[in-house]
């Protein structure tokens, strides 16, 4: 594990484009309230800038704009993007720079043309006329009294192309009075070492301060980022999550603890990168995404640990397979039950649900009964409610809160009400016998109506239990109907969220395992 440095002030201006390159990723349709949200949580993070969107573009970027210039930000800047002005048209006439001007943001962003295949076969422009669009179009809105930004789209590309023509552009940017240069690998194709020797060849070339603005196709816009620090940039674009078109963006959730963890430069305010695991999630869910639960740093697995011999020397030593400390980073360890568990990885756990074992032999018998259990067709590592009662149940003195005695389950289709499912089920508590009977829109809702039924005059705890969500895998598809099913299901109480497995040949006595253990768990561990 590394030993994290300590940056003393604030040494890279962090811009987040979010709002404007990552809802460009396919699948992504932010609203204006939903911008906002996450406006307000970046500001909290402590980055730079926030780019708002493009507001001559869409009447929802303009919104944007229109009611983030009434709130008061505490750490960052609000942009607002645009292009240069178009090709015959003068500055103060054009129509792009106009809506940018009306945005009231301290900021804009201006994106120009470096590469000489785009300025002549997409702009369909002369490379004079282009360099002037540059210069003008920033003078323009440094006239007007906005702090410019200029990013020189394909700036890779165009430098490979022709490196003189591409210092051009940077030096008419320059000229027009932007404060920020920023280097673009618009295509995603750089290599880190590429990056590295440009960056440096550029900045003996003009005097602003420089940027990187990476794209993901080739699988190195956090690697190409880092290595333009390394040789000089002071301001760095991505977005949170990595999200933006095609493969996506240089990702904000590696790279700001890249940054400060392992070249001690500071990029947010003290304490703040804790914070980061949070943001990740919070933008994933406004954006309506499955957060990728194997991303570095943020996702939660990215500090699981699940072979035997892993966790043992976990035990030991923290540091002998964790990188960082993912306390840094707001995230936490994991241990991981599965077949490939060894003891550290049960110990670990019952310490986890503050369950106590001084017979080794108990643990032996629990990780006996998981690995034949996992033959069978179960899976625990989604499943820890499981696995916190498999260990329960090794207590001495331990009594489940119910018993099963029987359950029934009838399906019907009747003329004018259609299909329905009827349950009865037999529980014994205590010495009581409990016998209900309920219906419900499918076989496991009128499992579970039944069984909360019968038992929840007796612990009334169960009404603050809701089903979350139910999961169905079918394992050996190649048996047909025969085939072992895997249920998985997930439940709430409102503090606290549980998850719980049960496989069969027969889908309804899995559904009844997973459904069992839920309400046992529930009952006498989620407190």
């Amino acid at each position: 594990m590394s030993t994290p440095r300590a940056p003393d002030s604030i040494a890279i201006e962090i811009y987040d484009t979010t709002l404007r390159d990552g809802t460009q990723r396919e699948g992504i349709s932010l609203s204006c309230d939903d911008k906002l949200r996450i406006a307000r949580r970046l500001d909290d993070l402590g980055v730079a800038f926030i780019e708002g969107g493009w507001p001559g573009s869409n009447p929802k970027d303009a919104e944007f704009f229109q009611r983030a210039a009434e709130l008061t930000w505490q750490h960052a800047r609000i942009a607002a993007f645009g292009s240069t002005r178009r090709a015959g048209v003068a500055a103060e006439e054009d129509a792009n720079l106009r809506a940018l001007l009306e945005a009231r943001t301290p900021v804009c962003t201006l994106v120009g043309k470096t590469w000489t295949l785009h300025v002549t076969q997409v702009l369909r422009a002369g490379l004079d006329e282009n360099l002037r669009m540059i210069e003008e179009s920033v003078a323009y809105l440094c006239g007007q009294g906005k702090e410019v930004i200029y990013d020189a789209e394909h700036f890779f590309d165009g430098y490979q192309a022709d490196p003189d023509y591409a210092l051009a552009t940077l030096q008419a940017a320059e000229r027009g009075g932007a404060r920020t240069l920023v280097l673009c690998d618009t295509n995603g194709g750089s290599m880190p070492w590429e990056v590295a020797q440009i960056v440096q060849t550029v900045g003996r070339a003009v005097q602003a301060a420089l940027g990187i603005h990476t794209h993901n196709d080739g699988a190195c816009a956090v690697a190409n980022t880092l290595a333009a620090v390394r040789a000089g940039v002071v301001h760095v674009q991505g977005t949170i999550n990595g999200y933006g078109e095609r493969c996506g963006n240089a990702n904000l959730c590696a790279v700001l603890p890249d940054l400060e963890l392992k070249l001690g430069l500071c990029c947010l305010p003290a304490g703040k990168l804790a914070e980061l695991y949070d943001v990740a999630h919070l933008v994933a869910e406004v954006a309506n995404l499955a957060p990728d639960e194997h991303m570095p740093f943020v996702g939660r697995s990215a500090f699981a640990h699940k072979g035997g011999i892993h966790v043992a020397a976990m035990r030991r030593e923290p540091r002998s397979y964790q990188h960082i400390d993912p306390t840094l980073v707001g995230n936490q360890m994991r241990v991981v039950v599965s077949e490939l568990s060894g003891r550290g990885n049960l110990l670990s756990k019952a310490e986890e649900f503050g369950l106590q074992f001084e017979q080794q032999d108990r643990v032996t018998a629990v990780l006996g009964q998981i690995k034949a259990l996992e033959a069978q067709g179960f899976s625990f590592e989604a499943a820890e409610a499981s696995v916190a009662l498999l260990l329960r149940r090794q207590e001495p003195g331990y009594r489940p809160p119910f018993e099963l005695v029987d359950y029934a389950v009838m399906v019907e289709h009747r003329q004018g009400r259609g299909t329905f499912a009827e349950a009865t089920v037999k529980v014994r508590v205590e010495q009581e016998l409990l016998h209900t009977a309920a219906e419900g829109n499918g076989p496991v809702n009128a499992l579970d109506a039944a069984l909360r039924k019968a038992l929840t005059p007796v612990y009334p705890a169960l009404q603050d239990f809701h089903l979350a969500d139910y999961k169905v895998r079918i394992l050996d598809g190649d048996r047909g109907t025969a085939a072992t099913t895997r249920v998985l299901i997930d439940t709430r109480n409102g503090r606290r969220r549980w998850s719980t497995v049960g496989a069969s040949a027969n889908i309804i006595e899995a559904s009844w395992l997973a459904l069992a253990d839920s309400v046992e768990y529930g009952l006498t561990l989620a407190g």
